[in-house]
């Protein structure tokens, strides 16, 4: 893995080390708030439904974050969105206390967090970009998906431990603690303002951002690719109800885990994906290997099998998202980032959230592993054929560069 990013940008240096520590504390709550769902309703279905809450929010507010990295210093903006985020885990953290924690405060809560990513997401993506050199961007990619990596594998399987060991208390009050320690990295950074051409927020600005989108076919393959694979391919609302057949919390824990040992894989031996110039077809490839794997985890009779299935559409969908990450930051220009950033989003994380829904209503008619093994095979389905109908992704060379793409070196 090409580490060069870090030794040579004290800025992205400190916020890679800043959302290290956030991301994994955000990773102990995105095991403890469906968990504790669980416990309380004993539904898969109101796990899917968690997700459903979050939906709307997010999708609203990540065309309002893109529009306020665009016209805001994208630091400041990560900043708020972190703060509010801290705060609200400790309301999960009080509802955890009571003798008897109230549903309804996780679906008011799950909300809340998620308007609150859709404002973070975008500027946080926004900021890569003027922090490193052009030509350094998949490396950089890389290093994020490394660091999402650690936190994904580290956060979810101590979870488990610390659910089981020390409570659902101290789960949200490692989250609350690690938001603190990004907000002071955050606070060491140098101001990142907006471009000089940035427009002010506004309907037009943002609907300026989807036509921009809808223009470029291949970044429609990117979005569309995506979600297709995550909402059919998405099981983790079943994780739960899986995790009592194989042991219970611990389980859980490991079941979260391994998709990101698989991300793991990818990364540290991400050193060819800068050799790899047809970004488009490495990404629908990735995402059928996705599906496939999830068709495995789906069969897999035993424990160790069904890991093995998760680290293996893990390391796909790292893989895939090295090169989506690649193509938005390569050649979307700087003063629309924000604003396309915050379609990003809502592709790389619709996709999830309507899918734990897909797969929890489907579970909740045809049982779990016909939810998980029919999802993964639409999946492999869905994206031969968005293959098909969007040539331009498919053909999409790096070695062709757009007349509009960042110029090289630090903006």
């Amino acid at each position: 893995m090409d580490v060069g990013p870090l030794r040579r940008h004290r800025d992205f240096r400190l916020l890679f080390t800043g959302q290290a520590l956030s991301f994994f504390g955000s990773e102990v709550t995105f095991v403890a708030i469906p968990y504790q769902t669980f416990q309380l309703t004993h539904s898969t279905l109101a796990v899917g439904l968690l997700s459903l809450a979050e939906f709307l929010p997010l999708m609203v507010m990540a065309f309002v974050g893109g529009a306020l990295s665009d016209a805001f210093d994208r630091r400041r903006m990560v900043q708020l969105a972190e703060l509010g985020s801290g705060l609200a885990i400790g309301v999960l953290l009080l509802n955890s206390l009571l003798p008897e924690p109230r549903v309804w405060v996780l679906f008011a809560v799950a909300p809340v967090l998620a308007a609150l990513y859709g404002i973070l997401r975008p500027s946080l993506d926004a900021l890569v970009p003027r922090l490193v050199m052009r030509e350094e961007i998949p490396a950089a990619s890389a290093l994020e998906g490394f660091r999402g990596t650690l936190g994904s594998i580290a956060g979810p399987a101590l979870a488990g431990v610390i659910i089981a060991g020390a409570g659902l208390p101290a789960a949200y009050a490692v989250d609350v603690a690690t938001f603190g320690l990004s907000l002071v990295a955050l606070w060491f950074m140098r101001p990142v303002p907006p471009p000089p051409d940035a427009p002010p927020v506004s309907l037009q600005s943002i609907t300026e951002g989807v036509r921009y989108a809808r223009s470029r076919q291949e970044l429609i393959g990117t979005y569309g690719v995506d979600i297709i694979a995550m909402f059919f391919g998405m099981p983790m609302a079943l994780f739960p109800a899986i995790a009592e057949g194989f042991g219970g919390a611990g389980v859980l824990g490991l079941l979260y885990a391994a998709p990101a040992v698989g991300s793991l894989l990818a990364t540290v031996t991400s050193g060819w994906v800068g050799r790899v110039n047809r970004h488009g077809l490495a990404i629908i490839i990735a995402a059928a290997v996705w599906g496939a794997a999830i068709v495995g985890f789906g069969l897999a009779p035993n424990l160790a099998l069904a890991l093995a299935g998760l680290v293996v559409a893990g390391g796909a969908d790292m893989v895939s998202g090295i090169f989506r990450m690649t193509i938005w930051n390569q050649t979307i220009p700087d003063r629309l980032r924000g604003r396309l950033a915050g379609i990003e989003q809502i592709s790389y994380t619709s996709g999830p959230l309507l899918g734990n829904v897909e797969a929890g209503v489907v579970a909740s008619l045809a049982g779990v592993r016909a939810s998980v093994v029919s999802g993964g095979v639409l999946c492999v389905v869905g994206v031969v054929l968005a293959a098909i109908a969007l040539p331009a992704f498919r053909r999409y060379d790096a070695r062709t560069p757009r007349s509009d793409s960042p110029p090289a070196g630090v903006l």
